[in-house]
């Protein structure tokens, strides 16, 4: 059993009223974590009750909220309890209709989850405000990974196992960089078998999220997009070269990728800058939420060998591990570019405080700091920097910039993300 942990902030929501919304990829885990939530509170000695939207004997329930709350009244009576609903998603006009269950002011605790569609990400948050706390289930964190594959041995001493076992988290992370989070790929040993997963997974985005929002004839060109988006990982989006290469109008384009996001496929990394207009003008970057969706949709799933590949994975693992560490801040993530070359691959903004990050994929044996990273300290002046490294552990001074060059799994529980330092 793969241990997430997102279960124990959804098990310290348990005691709030509030809906408890899980969302994320498909086949990230969801159900899985909602069983294992369920068996939590029986073990305790609650009611639970489980419906499957999915299911065709459990849809019959959903006709109308009267029928619902029959059923739930039939198993529980009137006593307190705690009420799973999987796939809502599948559910029409979902929002409204949770919205009505839960305005009822009912004795019951709704633990509901579905996949990244349009209708859960959009119209049920509308519906739903102040009304349910959202929970974002990504495919497997690198953490994650690192002990469900090391058997939870090392989750005291993870730092300690990462510093004396350099070979073994190296391996670990190629794994990871080829194969990506997701549970059931994770599991698998066989590697014929995880591109029979893969495959499966891909073409349930495809044909299930995107010929449902997009219709059927529409989805190849969605996927054409996506595999030129994986082929520019760590770039900027050119709007117009994205159009001419996937064959799609330039504004089709732009749509494309605002399903994408919202499907959890990737996300858009925004430029900083000092003028909030002239940000939001600039061209994003795209990266993929897991790096084995990634590699396939590029051809090279189980196959990122090559140094420039290899380097363009490794910048988007990275900015998988600061979303993670920073998702429950209100810092910002961005990155900088200026017309004249200069560049720096991730800027953390912290309200007034800025940390830039620069990401180097090679074993380093020195230091040495870019010219494009020395740029942004001479204009900005920030305290602190970070050069992320694959294996190497120094400091630095530029200027009045302490800049600490850490590797990759150091940004797990990084003290300067901590608004306290």
């Amino acid at each position: 059993m793969i241990k997430r942990k997102l279960l124990q902030d959804l098990q310290a929501h348990l005691g709030q009223k509030e809906i408890s919304l899980l969302v994320g990829p498909r086949q990230a885990g969801k159900t899985t974590l909602m069983e294992m939530l369920k068996e939590h509170l029986e073990q305790q000695g609650e009611r639970t009750l489980y419906l499957n939207l999915d299911i065709e004997w459990d849809q019959v329930h959903f006709e109308s909220q009267a029928a619902l709350v029959q059923k739930i009244k039939l198993e529980m009576g009137h006593h307190r309890g705690y009420v799973f609903i999987d796939e809502i998603q599948r559910k029409e006009n979902a929002g409204l209709f949770l919205k009505g269950l839960f305005d009822q002011k009912l004795p019951y605790k709704f633990i509901v989850s579905g996949s990244g569609s349009l209708e859960l990400k959009e119209k049920i948050h509308e519906s739903l405000v102040g009304r349910k706390r959202l929970f974002v289930l990504s495919t497997l964190t690198f953490e994650e990974f690192f002990h469900f594959k090391t058997a939870y041995k090392y989750e005291n001493s993870f730092r300690q196992f990462c510093l004396l076992e350099k070979e073994k988290i190296n391996q670990l992370l190629v794994e990871y960089m080829n194969f990506g989070g997701y549970p059931r790929l994770v599991i698998e040993s066989r590697q014929e078998e995880k591109i029979r997963l893969i495959d499966e997974i891909y073409r349930s985005v495809i044909e299930k999220d995107i010929s449902y929002l997009l219709n059927v004839e529409k989805s190849t060109a969605f996927a054409a997009l996506i595999r030129c988006l994986a082929a520019q990982t760590g770039n900027c989006i050119n709007f117009s070269e994205l159009s001419a290469t996937a064959n799609i109008a330039y504004q089709t384009v732009k749509r494309y990728l605002w399903y994408a996001q919202h499907i959890f496929l990737i996300d858009l990394l925004t430029p900083y800058a000092t003028n909030i207009r002239s940000e939001l003008s600039k061209a994003p970057i795209g990266y993929f939420l897991d790096l084995g969706l990634r590699n396939y949709a590029l051809g090279r799933f189980g196959q990122v060998t090559n140094q420039m590949d290899f380097g363009f994975a490794f910048e988007n693992l990275v900015y998988l591990l600061l979303k993670e560490e920073m998702q429950l801040r209100s810092d910002k993530l961005n990155f900088w570019r200026t017309k004249d070359g200069a560049e720096v691959d991730f800027v953390v903004q912290q309200g007034s405080r800025l940390i830039p990050i620069e990401v180097k994929s090679g074993f380093m044996k020195a230091k040495s700091i870019s010219r494009s990273f020395r740029s942004f300290i001479g204009k900005y002046h920030p305290a602190q920097g970070c050069v992320v490294t694959r294996n190497f552990s120094d400091t630095a001074t530029v200027g009045k910039t302490r800049v600490q060059f850490i590797p990759y799994w150091e940004l797990i529980g990084w003290p300067a993300l901590s608004k306290a330092m």
